[in-house]
């Protein structure tokens, strides 16, 4: 077989025309002639090397092979072309699109056939770190990318930027996996959503339980996989940014991962938060923070005056497997890493939550509703539930524009889940019963046996999606929505 690069980009095509909603359809001409005024960006297939292995993955890449967007605010004017050969559609996380052009498939967009393209265009109101990604099982292909909105006011920083996209990966398919952790091995239909219906998985309970709370055992991670990535890369191979001696770096880390929370370590250097999924918090110092699927942080270090090389880990929640990135000035010796550590990270808990606070929370008021949400789930049976229901059965949340919004995250359940809001960015106002004017978010996890409330202002209309960000919790049921009224 052919190897590529890991950036390389390998374009198929399909002839499939269906009819698409809530957006425009559009040609190739169409779309080619008009790419002076959109981003133009790209689904296919590449391959790249994985334990000396080659892999085929999709990609989301521009023309030029840059992976992902990165756009200095005002408008977000995307052309999404997809030059696979499935259908699919893209969710822009982290981003406030309106309702309608948020990339759920069937809710209420269509998949976007093979061979098609949507035009995007919508104000882009929440500068910072974010990402892409399909909400269906591909994401677990690598179907996914960063997305940075600038930040005007930072223009005249004096700091280099590193992007990072995490990733776990595993050479079976998403369907095998689901199957596995069902016990069908792909027989049985998945509690899906959208264009997840009907997909199946297969992996193994990979890790020893840890005991929780009142001698419970808390399962930490649910499926082996062959490897973890920080942008396509392992730890035998990584990514070197060359940066200068003294200079800053803001690290722009992103949790890609389907089903794996990380500790980001950076060893010998010192850093401080400064953003959360793309909103700026006091400054928290720190040399390890934790980082949930779908979360993303803001990292601001300054490097030794000296030449050298510092690694940058994410090791997995519970485990000993990592990954990361290096970054080496000119002169600075780059070695061989091993992919494991001695050590067992610790489970993530509500510490580093506890201590944050944003930079521009929202204002002060009383809420117009408060709502629990439990998340419930079945093991054995690998059901996951919101309020006792799946997707299927789900009992949205029914909200009016303008309420301010309070909403109970209580976990039930033995596994910790990151929980995902779309439409909207949220306030985290309690941890357990202790009220707080903590972070602004759109991803928060959520302990075992825990509870994390947040507050959000009904501000866009429509029906959004509010689930469980681990893919294989969502798969299989742990997703309802938020219902304006009309």
């Amino acid at each position: 077989m052919l190897m590529l690069s890991r950036r390389h980009f390998l374009a198929s095509t399909a002839t499939t025309l269906v009819g698409a909603a809530l957006t425009t359809k559009l040609s190739y001409r169409a779309a080619r002639a008009a790419e002076t005024e959109a981003t133009v960006l790209r689904v296919g297939s590449r391959t790249i090397e994985v334990n000396g292995k080659p892999a085929k993955v999709f990609g989301l890449l521009q023309p030029g092979g840059t992976p992902g967007i990165t756009k200095a605010g005002g408008r977000f004017r995307v052309r999404l072309e997809n030059r696979s050969e499935e259908p699919t559609l893209i969710h822009w996380h982290g981003l406030l699109p309106p309702y309608g052009q948020d990339g759920v498939p069937d809710f209420p967009q269509a998949p976007l056939p093979a061979g098609e393209a949507y035009d995007y265009d919508f104000p882009l109101e929440t500068p910072g770190t974010h990402w892409m990604h399909a909400h269906t099982l591909q994401e677990q292909r690598l179907l996914a990318a960063p997305l940075i909105v600038e930040d005007p006011a930072e223009a005249g920083l004096d700091e280099q930027q590193v992007v990072a996209l995490l990733h776990d990966f595993s050479f079976k398919s998403p369907e095998e996996l689901l199957g596995g952790l069902k016990g069908t091995q792909g027989s049985a239909e998945a509690a899906g959503h959208g264009g997840m219906a009907g997909m199946q998985m297969d992996g193994g309970m990979s890790d020893m339980p840890h005991q929780g709370m009142a001698g419970m055992s808390m399962d930490i991670n649910d499926i082996s996989y062959d490897a973890y990535l920080a942008n396509d890369r392992t730890l035998d191979d990584p990514e070197v940014f060359r940066v200068e001696p003294g200079g800053i770096v803001r690290l722009r880390l992103i949790n890609g991962a389907t089903a794996t929370a990380f500790w980001i370590q950076l060893g010998e250097l010192a850093g401080e938060a400064i953003a959360v999924d793309g909103n700026p918090v006091t400054p928290m110092p720190g040399r390890e923070f934790p980082l949930g699927m779908g979360q993303r942080i803001d990292i601001r270090l300054r490097l030794p005056k000296t030449e050298g090389a510092w690694l940058i880990l994410a090791q997995r929640e519970g485990a000993v497997e990592r990954t990361g990135f290096v970054l080496a000035t000119k002169s600075g010796p780059v070695t061989r890493f091993a992919p494991a550590s001695e050590q067992t990270s610790p489970a993530l808990d509500l510490a580093f939550e506890s201590g944050l606070s944003a930079v521009r929370p929202l204002p002060q008021r009383e809420p117009d509703r408060r709502e629990p949400m439990v998340l419930g789930g079945d093991m054995s049976a690998y059901v996951w539930t919101i309020n006792g229901s799946t997707w299927a059965q789900r009992k949205p949340l029914p909200v009016r524009a303008g309420q301010r919004v309070e909403v109970t995250l209580q976990n039930d359940s033995m596994m910790g889940h990151p929980m995902h809001l779309h439409g909207h960015h949220f306030q985290v106002v309690a941890l357990d019963t202790k009220r707080r004017s903590g972070a602004m978010r759109d991803t928060v996890w959520v302990p075992p046996m825990r509870s994390v409330t947040v507050a959000f202002d009904a501000v866009n209309p429509g029906q959004w999606a509010f689930h469980c960000h681990h893919l294989y919790h969502m798969a299989s049921g742990m997703m309802t929505s938020v219902d304006y009224a009309a």
